[in-house]
């Protein structure tokens, strides 16, 4: 440096907002997405995770087979995905309006076999029983977590594999590309939306729990990719068709019996909206930055309504009424379901 010369000023620290959807230089970002280079190398939160989720399942086992006398439910009814009982995947946690809110078609007085394996039940035991976790305040339905805890239960082995082999690929890649905090949130609030759609329209009778929602989430970022990226894209059109069979068979599966579409669906919607807000998207020119900020501001306020709405609603005497025909997106109507009516 020559005498007298000023300094040179520290170099500008990135903000929080910066750090989650990039602030690398143009050229640099361009030639790490045509070589499919991320933000970084190793899943992080997605290994994380996932060996939380398989510490929960070990633990559904062992509760189950404390109660049963087998981790796998046989009697009275056979759990197909090999897990826990229904009412013992609701004791642990699982999404169950009657545990949150009064449910008129379950009311508190309501009596249940307790989880064992007695057929008929030998020991009755009450909905505030079963739902566990302390019980209720104020003898009133009120466990509003039911809409995070799900999200980290499964209702057996074969769902957590199932679920796993997505989230280990598909999500970790997600995580890979997107960074890891942007990541998180954007699971974790796909996660949730999906129970507080679920918690709202799919049948308030049947047990919900499961990544799904999330899953489903960290999909939608792979629309908003190549949407965003078209130009940049190797074959876009072919990525495209993945995309859609891959989401036509994903919705199609969630009318299952037992299976929650709202939980993918509601997960696809606030991943899509999340991921507007915190990929890292590639702008190379400034009209194309401009709508993605605009979009970004739109997507903001938009995920909050959302969530602020359903929320509401799903604490009204009657969901079902603000959107009678929804719940056949996630059920086929039939005798044993009450024609998709609980």
């Amino acid at each position: 440096m020559n005498e007298g010369a000023s300094p040179l000023p520290p170099p500008k620290r990135p903000t929080l907002f910066e750090r989650v959807v990039g602030s690398d230089p143009l050229h640099q970002r361009l030639e790490n997405k045509k070589m499919g280079i991320g933000r970084q190398k190793f899943a992080f939160v997605t290994w994380t995770l996932s060996v939380i989720m398989l510490g929960v399942l070990v633990y559904e086992l062992v509760y189950n087979g404390h109660e049963q006398g087998n981790p796998f439910s046989f009697k009275p009814f056979v759990n197909p995905m090999l897990g826990p009982s229904s009412f013992g995947l609701v004791h642990l946690g699982a999404r169950f309006p009657a545990c949150m809110r009064i449910v008129s078609a379950i009311p508190l007085s309501t009596s249940v076999g307790c989880v064992n394996t007695a057929n008929p039940p030998t020991k009755i035991c009450t909905i505030e029983q079963i739902c566990g976790f302390g019980g209720f305040h104020n003898k009133n339905p009120d466990q509003w977590f039911r809409f995070i805890i799900p999200i980290f239960l499964h209702a057996g082995v074969l769902h957590f594999l199932i679920n796993m082999l997505a989230q280990l690929t598909l999500s970790a890649q997600v995580e890979k590309e997107m960074g890891s905090v942007g990541f998180l949130i954007l699971y974790m609030a796909a996660g949730i939306f999906g129970n507080v759609l679920g918690g709202n329209f799919a049948l308030v009778g049947i047990p919900s729990l499961g990544a799904s929602g999330a899953i489903f989430g960290t999909v939608a970022v792979m629309w908003v990719d190549l949407i965003a990226h078209w130009g940049l894209e190797y074959k876009p059109v072919r990525k495209l068709m993945f995309l859609i069979v891959d989401l036509i068979i994903g919705i199609s599966i969630g009318f299952i019996p037992g299976i929650d579409n709202f939980a993918h669906m509601g997960g696809l919607l606030m991943g899509l909206l999340c991921a507007i807000i915190l990929y890292p998207v590639i702008s190379p020119t400034k009209r194309h930055s401009i709508l993605m900020w605009s979009a970004r501001i739109a997507a903001i306020p938009l995920a909050v309504v959302l969530f602020v709405v359903l929320i509401r609603n799903f604490y009204k005497a009657d969901p079902f009424s603000s959107c009678n025909w929804c719940r056949y997106l996630s059920c086929i109507p039939a005798s044993w379901n009450n024609q998709c009516k609980g």
